[in-house]
């Protein structure tokens, strides 16, 4: 899937990747800015979040529960040294719990992401649109 929007229309974007039916661990890749945290509260609210989100750049993951025994969690891994800290952290729980799992800066732990995984690559254009693609 390929689109381009704009950020007033997150929301719908969300309710398409949503529908494509991707892979419950997807990660996001685009520079500081392009809007991968507002896309994934986009999409938490989409799947249902009630609670208030937020970027988990200091907290590493941010837990939000959706129903009984089903959860988003959304990680931030920028501030890793190491695919051993990720490791000490549980991460490996949490990727392989069946759960949605939105994963920023994964380039940081290419070791530890399942193989069935979903990708969206987000750049912005010289209009100041955003150019989003799913794979």
């Amino acid at each position: 899937m390929e689109i381009i929007f704009s950020l007033e229309e997150m929301r719908e974007v969300a309710h398409k990747i949503i529908d494509e039916n991707p892979n419950k661990v997807i990660l996001f890749h685009g520079q500081m800015g392009v809007g991968k945290t507002t896309l994934i509260k986009a999409l938490s609210l989409e799947l249902g979040v009630q609670d208030s989100t937020s970027s988990p750049t200091f907290s590493l993951v941010n837990e939000y529960k959706i129903s009984n025994n089903i959860f988003v969690y959304h990680f931030d891994v920028y501030r890793l040294q190491s695919e051993a800290e990720a490791l000490d952290m549980g991460i490996d729980e949490y990727l392989y719990s069946g759960n949605w799992c939105f994963i920023e800066w994964a380039e940081k732990i290419p070791n530890l992401i399942p193989k069935d995984h979903s990708t969206i690559h987000l750049t912005i254009t010289v209009d100041g649109k955003r150019h989003l693609r799913l794979t």
